[in-house]
């Protein structure tokens, strides 16, 4: 009966995929590859203007700092717009990238995370706290879903210490 049962769930999801729910008591299945799966959606990137450029104001490269870290941010020949507007061409938002050694995929949407802070609100100003020792800091703009522009607006990156 199990095998019969084996051979059901195996037709079963070759026929529907894996949106076919196992009873109870079965073995977990492997996923199964359908010739109907489509692939992902590709990112669309929001193109932005040669010459546009995000930059840290402060703290300059190779400050000492105590917290909390006051961090201001710059931008030259791009629009800085909310998150809620939408998606325009050469315009986003801020994300500061926190001792991130590799800029992180350019055609996703970026993570929010202790590593990639969003400031979604068009901020062009924000306090941190890090903890004591040496940091890098850089600025990467993205659209309104996060994804950064094309090509990618992103600032030098700099090292500052937290005493």
């Amino acid at each position: 009966m199990t095998s019969r049962k084996t051979l059901i769930i195996a037709v079963l999801l070759a026929v529907f995929g894996q949106s076919v729910v196992a009873c109870a008591g079965d073995k977990p299945a492997a996923p199964a590859a359908s010739a109907t799966t489509q692939p992902a959606e590709p990112v669309v990137r929001t193109k932005s203007k040669a010459g546009a450029k995000v930059f840290l104001i402060e703290p300059k490269d190779g400050a000492t700092v105590s917290n909390p870290i006051t961090v201001k941010f710059g931008a030259e020949g791009v629009d800085l717009g909310k998150a809620a507007d939408g998606v325009k061409e050469n315009s986003g938002h801020h994300h500061l990238l926190v001792d991130v050694d590799t800029l992180p995929p350019l055609d996703q949407p970026l993570p929010s995370n202790e590593h990639v802070l969003h400031y979604g609100q068009a901020q062009t100003e924000t306090s941190i706290e890090l903890t004591p020792g040496k940091h890098t800091l850089q600025l990467l703009l993205a659209d309104g879903k996060h994804v950064p522009l094309d090509p990618p607006v992103v600032s030098p990156k700099i090292t500052i210490t937290v005493k």
